[in-house]
């Protein structure tokens, strides 16, 4: 597996060598928009109306509109500079007790792996987390943007997740239903509880299946097998146009050589003939 991301995790005077990895990757089924009249796939193009004109990617920048229609541009090095990526540090601001995190704070997972010259202090760190039960609060620079994130140990790993600013995670007190009053009666707490006590096992990840997915691809299987398939229809190469006009235009060129090459016949008037019969 490729790491997406070299740096460091940094705190106090430790300096930790690190690697990223991704953690996680999607596995739904992707599906090309057709055109349902011929079954050729839908092609999206960057257009610019005022220039009435397909734009390629290079020709692309940044906006943020301050006013209605009015804008300033952003390149990639000035965000790059805002986000203090060059730095290549994961800052450790905070170590926090790991169970007091809320999850809905999690956005994405990663794995860090220890870098160059960094495996016995990476499994200082992580051995340190473990036994103390904290989890540490950072700053990570990634991809232009400086986010939140949380390294926490996991097995054999140090696994870091970017989080949400207190900010960007809606208030549940916004929720008119959520929190209204409600009695519940004790003996049916218990019951509940035993309930919940009698379906409690030990968590098993493997154990969950996306049960819309297996569907979907037996679906997909069903349709392959019945033979309702759909081709998109050949679309003309524009090389191939490029050399038919070639190949008209020779022939055309060839066909004006060939006529005038032809004698010329001069043509007999009626009255070029009346001479030449009073000739004789």
């Amino acid at each position: 597996m490729r790491s997406m991301w070299k740096g460091a995790v940094t705190f106090g005077l430790i300096y930790v060598p690190v690697k990223l990895y991704a953690a996680t990757e999607k596995k739904d089924v992707k599906f090309n928009y057709l055109h349902k009249k011929c079954s050729t796939p839908v092609r999206y193009v960057r257009f610019c109306p005022y220039c009435d004109d397909e734009v390629e990617m290079g020709e692309i920048v940044r906006g943020f509109e301050y006013e209605k229609g009015r804008y300033i541009t952003m390149t990639d090095e000035e965000l790059a500079e805002v986000a203090g990526e060059k730095e290549r540090s994961i800052e450790i601001v905070d170590f926090v007790d790991a169970g007091l995190i809320d999850p809905v704070y999690y956005d994405r997972s990663y794995y860090l792996a220890p870098g160059e010259g960094g495996t016995k202090v990476y499994a200082l760190l992580k051995q340190a987390m473990e036994e103390s039960g904290r989890a540490a609060v950072a700053h990570v620079a990634i991809r232009s943007r400086k986010s939140l994130c949380v390294i926490r140990p996991a097995g054999q790993a140090l696994v870091m997740e970017t989080m949400f600013y207190a900010d960007e995670v809606r208030q549940v007190e916004k929720i008119e239903e959520i929190g209204a009053p409600a009695k519940v009666h004790e003996n049916e707490i218990k019951m509940a509880v035993s309930l919940i006590d009698s379906l409690t096992v030990a968590f098993d990840p493997a154990k969950y299946k996306s049960e819309y997915r297996e569907k979907l691809h037996e679906a997909i299987r069903a349709k392959i097998a019945g033979e309702a398939v759909v081709e998109k229809p050949a679309i003309p190469d524009t090389e191939k146009v490029v050399d038919l006009m070639s190949a008209l235009k020779a022939s055309i060129d060839l066909a004006r050589d060939q006529r005038d090459k032809k004698p010329r016949t001069r043509k007999t008037t009626p009255q070029k003939r009346k001479a030449a019969a009073d000739k004789k």
